[in-house]
């Protein structure tokens, strides 16, 4: 190569740099900032005052001490900034207005889904701009078109993460047909009894589109049928199922309230322990050495308390809620004696009136309030493998913002009264024009 040739090539490749450079920079033009009078460091707990976020599309381009001219700056020096929220145990098909099985069985699976469309409105009125959907009980997902129809922007909603099917014993949790042995219906695609139905159920799941498989490690609360202090499926079938969605590049969460299945899941292998309602010291220990995560879910039990049979609950699921609230308490000084990772999660049809109080549960629980706000946040979204895109106000992450008044930090309760969101650059909520995006609140 002579020497000229050399000068070329190295003059081509310096205005080819300069030039993706510049690119680089216009494609990161800042189009707007939101100015935060306080912005809380969700990481460490540091409070910056008056701070100005600046975005750059539906990203967070950096964080400043002014806005550069000519870009429009929402005011929101009066408040208090958080990341935007994450919900990492929801249910979005639920029916907020009743318990009753009977309405469960009568409401098709486009009522259902419409319900979805409804409370994906609520979650992000709420403060929370990404979820984790839980399993739902339809064959055919419908929590996949939610969370396709998202992304493609068909819908408002929340960025879901979301599992397939409620993997279950026949007759157990999951199973979702208590009738006399006389009605009973045709097997459900969810059930798994030996390990190679297992195999079947979550290569089905994953078939279909699944980030998430769901095990129902024990018996539950809300239906009739199950023992929540019984282990269903065995280690063996929760093994395998582990096996093949990590294989996959799917993680698996277990609902587990008994202490021998919450054990038994952890060995096995599972990302998250979904309540964890009995949690002994034996599986404290477990959970801790594994690094197995723990969505706690306290307050749905404590809000059925509240509710009792009024939406139509059955009594014999009534009954199994007053007898685990005893264990709740004690369950979860010892997760966090244990030092064991927690993520935000609320299973609670009724999203409007308690997706923001799992945050008072969690402190009164033990937990600081800089923690329930890490559970809701960066602990979330580091569990759902987000915490690149989202769970903290930094740059590079998606534009996800809230506001409250007050200082969450004193007073964790003021989360429940959001006042501005943002998703990824998007105004969803603003007290300065209050019927941007309005959303019907059920009486």
């Amino acid at each position: 190569m002579t020497r000229s040739t050399s000068l070329l090539t190295a003059a081509v490749v310096i205005f080819l740099s300069v030039a993706a450079q510049a690119q680089q920079e216009q494609k990161a033009a800042v189009s707007e900032a939101v100015l935060a009078g306080k912005l809380i460091d969700v990481r460490t707990g540091n409070v910056r005052q008056h701070a100005y976020i600046l975005i750059a599309g539906d990203r967070i381009q950096s964080i400043a001490d002014s806005a550069p001219s000519g870009v429009a700056v929402t005011d929101l020096s009066s408040y208090t900034v958080v990341p935007g929220l994450i919900d990492a145990h929801a249910h979005t098909l639920s029916d907020p207005t009743s318990q009753s099985i009977a309405v469960g069985l009568r409401t098709s699976i486009p009522q259902h889904t419409l319900w979805g469309v409804y409370n994906l409105r609520l979650w992000l009125d709420h403060g929370f701009t990404s979820l984790r959907d839980a399993c739902e009980g339809p064959a055919d997902y419908p929590q996949f078109a939610l969370r396709d129809s998202v992304k493609r922007g068909i819908i408002l909603g929340p960025r879901i993460t979301a599992a397939g099917s409620c993997v279950s014993l026949t007759g157990g949790h999951g199973d979702g047909t208590p009738f006399s042995a006389d009605m009973e219906g045709p097997r459900r695609a969810n059930v798994a009894d030996t390990v190679d139905d297992i195999a079947h159920v979550v290569r089905r799941d994953i078939k279909y589109g699944a980030d998430w498989i769901k095990l129902m490690a024990t018996g539950g609360v809300m239906d009739p049928i199950s023992d929540f202090h019984v282990q269903e499926l065995s280690e063996a079938q929760m093994a395998a199922a582990v096996e093949i969605a990590h294989r996959a590049g799917k993680k698996v969460m277990a609902h587990a309230e008994g202490a021998a299945g919450i054990k038994a899941a952890v060995r096995a292998g599972v990302d998250s322990i979904e309540h964890g309602t009995m949690l002994d010291e034996e599986g404290a220990q477990l959970m801790e050495q594994h690094h197995t995560w723990l969505v706690p879910t306290l307050y749905c039990f404590q809000h059925d308390m509240q509710t009792g049979l009024s939406k139509g609950r059955d009594p014999d699921s009534f009954a199994k809620g007053k007898e685990i609230m005893a264990a709740q308490g004690p369950a979860f000084k010892l997760a966090l004696a244990h030092h064991i990772r927690v993520a935000y999660g609320v299973d609670d049809d009724d999203v409007d009136e308690s997706v923001s109080k799992e945050f008072g549960a969690l402190v009164r629980g033990g937990m600081t309030t800089l923690g329930a706000l890490q559970a809701a946040t960066i602990n979330a979204a580091t569990m759902l493998e987000k915490d690149k895109d989202v769970g903290s106000i930094e740059p590079g992450r998606f534009a996800d913002i809230v506001a409250v008044q007050g200082d969450p930090l004193a007073d964790i309760t003021v989360m429940e009264h959001v006042a501005f969101v943002m998703q990824g650059g998007r105004i969803i909520k603003d007290p300065a024009h209050p019927d941007r995006n309005p959303v019907v609140h059920l009486k």
